[in-house]
């Protein structure tokens, strides 16, 4: 597992650790776990769509002679 060390605002680690004494996570660990795979399914077809975009832009200029 990859280790990543984080500096946060003042304000969200403080409800970092709202959530986590509330319950609703065991640490932060999990609480940033989770927000980071919700992040990335939420973001996942856009990114794709941007990079098929920026492949078939690339295609065209090479077929053009442009690149």
């Amino acid at each position: 597992m990859k280790t990543i060390e984080v500096a946060l605002p003042e304000k969200l680690g403080m409800e970092v650790e709202n959530y986590v004494k509330s319950g609703w996570f065991t640490d932060e660990g999990e609480l940033l776990r989770t927000a980071l795979q919700e992040f990335i399914r939420h973001n996942r077809i856009e990114l794709m769509e941007q990079f098929m975009k920026e492949d078939i832009e690339w295609a065209l200029d090479v077929k053009a002679g442009i690149k």
